[in-house]
């Protein structure tokens, strides 16, 4: 399996150990960025040099406690220095200044600037979406104090190199997978996010793993997982994909979540594919009607309103938590443990589908890789890609066939994860004709009906109104 995966997706696969080796976890690199380095530091038999690869991670990845150091060489050394991280840009509309900010290190756009001549050679790559990552180079416009009004000091960009070293091509990704039987391919996927295939009991409990993808290819899919300690929630949703955002739990704020009046800047939700907000049981909020409100409202139409500011995002929002053994039952109340704001049958009906976390085995050296797999920061690149194309939910809306009469938000729902688990597991369909039906039932479609009748039957106990015979779960068959 390993060589027909290294002859169908050649440059795009990397040899990943992470069952032996503690040498990346060590460094502290999210998995996009270790396979990054992999493959820019391994021969092709999979081996690298552990000196080397650790001095490109001290002089282009330095931590955020590093930053002090960094500033020194810049403004009183008068170094260039050249660093890879994300970096967000923002055009002042009242001066039409171009400015940046280094989320991971804390640097404000109020304290850079982006010279008009560096601007023009950068532009393309720097508009291309809301965060960029790449390797920087930083200098430093000292202040004028002859100017009027006297100019500040500030942190300039001086060059900017993409981070993605490659073309990332859907149609090739699906070409590829054509190669594969359905078995494969679920293999190769959990190879993609760092697992070994052969630690899981049985196809099932790869499945339930791989539910935490379906966010990742599916605009505005909005998910709820309970799951004991130690089952890698936070591993998968923080680690994996620089499109999306795992968030501690904690103070939850409009600001932080959706714009910030005193920036004037969006929150996590606009830059992002999907916000994972983990320990949920412990999230507090400052304004609980507020957050009522404009949660309600984004998670049904994926816009929202602050103050006469109207933002839209695709971002799917992923609730986690930790669930004690004796509440793990679909069948009784779950969300007892959650905050009340979770517990309102009108935001609840809004989340899609249900993650059972208790299915997903606890991690276990095991169910580490240790072989050749899809490079993590190509495969999720992939998936940010098929999250626009239209074609597979036209597919499904197609196939699947509902009564006229069934309540709208369980249709959406399920077509919704359904359309995710086809891109997912099947991103070589481009027709109805392509689909196996037995495949997509299996799947796709009972996976979804399963996860919405889950939010279904918790909503029932939460609110009588759901069991009344219009808010009943229909039946979804194939058509034909």
């Amino acid at each position: 399996m390993e060589s027909k995966l290294r002859e169908c997706f050649d440059e795009m696969v990397v040899y990943k150990d992470l069952k032996k080796s503690n040498f990346f976890s060590s460094l502290g690199l999210p998995s996009f960025l270790r396979d990054w380095v992999l493959k820019k530091f391994e021969d092709e038999d999979g081996n690298y040099d552990a000196e080397e690869v650790t001095q490109f991670i001290q002089t282009y990845l330095p931590r955020k406690e590093d930053w002090i150091s960094i500033k020194n060489r810049i403004i009183y050394e008068n170094e260039r220095v050249k660093i890879l991280t994300k970096v967000a840009v923002d055009i002042d509309i009242r001066t039409g200044e171009i400015s940046f900010s280094l989320p991971n290190f804390g640097l404000s756009s109020k304290e850079t600037i982006i010279e008009p001549h560096v601007w023009e050679s950068y532009k393309s790559e720097l508009t291309h979406a809301q965060e960029t990552w790449g390797v920087i180079e930083l200098g430093y416009r000292m202040p004028d104090d002859a100017a009027r009004p006297k100019l500040p000091g500030k942190i300039k960009m001086t060059s900017f190199t993409n981070f993605c070293p490659y073309t990332a091509d859907p149609e090739f990704y699906k070409d590829a997978r054509a190669e594969f039987s359905v078995s494969e391919w679920i293999d190769i996927v959990l190879g993609a996010i760092d697992y070994n295939a052969q630690g899981y009991a049985d196809e099932s409990e790869k499945l339930a793993m791989l539910a935490r993808l379906l966010p990742f290819v599916e605009k505005k899919l909005n998910l709820l997982e309970l799951a004991p300690k130690g089952t890698g929630k936070s591993y998968v949703f923080g680690n994996i994909s620089k499109y999306g955002l795992l968030t501690d739990g904690g103070k939850i704020t409009r600001s932080k979540m959706f714009y910030d009046k005193a920036r004037r800047a969006p929150g996590f939700i606009v830059c992002h594919d999907f916000v994972a907000i983990d320990e949920v049981k412990l999230v507090t909020f400052d304004n609980i009607n507020e957050m009522r409100s404009i949660m309600q409202g984004y998670m049904e139409r994926g816009r929202f309103n602050v103050d006469g500011y109207d933002g839209e995002s695709d971002a799917g929002v992923i609730l986690l938590g930790n669930i004690s053994v004796e509440n793990m039952d679909e069948y009784a109340s779950m969300f007892s443990e959650l905050p009340m704001l979770f517990q309102e049958s009108a935001l609840v009906d809004r989340i899609h589908g249900f993650i059972k976390g208790w299915d997903i085995p606890k991690m276990k050296d095991n169910l580490k890789v240790s072989g050749w797999a899809l490079n993590s920061e190509y495969f999720c690149s992939v998936l940010h890609l098929l999250r626009g194309d239209a074609s597979y939910r036209a597919i499904v809306d197609e196939l699947v066939e509902v009564s006229d009469d069934a309540y709208v938000r369980h249709t959406e729902a399920v077509k919704r994860i359904a359309t995710a688990y086809l891109k997912l597991l099947f991103p070589n369909v481009r027709s109805v004709s392509d689909v196996n039906p037995k495949e997509f039932m299996k799947y796709c479609l009972r996976p979804a009906i399963k996860m919405r009748k889950i939010i279904w039957r918790q909503l029932s106990i939460l609110d009588s109104e759901y069991k009344n015979e219009d808010k009943q779960m229909p039946e979804f068959t194939l058509k034909g």
